[in-house]
């Protein structure tokens, strides 16, 4: 398993309980494609950039670190296509941080 992060931009239209669903469903997706969500935050309602004068001029924005088979992210994003209440999605492997090796230690092996 591989482990993402997640951004998800839910409609504006939605309320409080509509918005808790619709994460719900995202969860339940991810776990239905066999991975685990480890944390979720809500950034908030923001309005677009460059939509003005579009139809939708804000959206809710979620971000979620989750592990996930790497075969599973397309089939992930192609479920999630299909779900009204998710606008945009964005999800990006997250790296390993380096291991540093220290300086002395180093040292001591030249």
């Amino acid at each position: 398993m591989k482990t993402y992060e997640g951004m998800f931009i839910f409609l504006d239209a939605l309320k409080d309980d509509e918005l808790e669903q619709a994460v719900k469903e995202v969860r339940e997706e991810i776990e239905k494609l066999g991975g685990a969500v480890e944390n979720t935050a809500r950034m908030g309602r923001r309005p677009f950039a460059r939509l003005q004068g579009k139809r939708h001029k804000a959206g809710h924005y979620i971000v979620m670190n989750f592990a996930l088979p790497p075969t599973e992210v397309t089939g992930l994003r192609n479920r999630l296509k299909l779900k009204d209440s998710v606008f945009r999605n964005q999800i990006i492997a997250q790296v390993a941080p380096a291991e540093s090796v220290e300086p002395a230690a180093a040292a001591e092996e030249a």
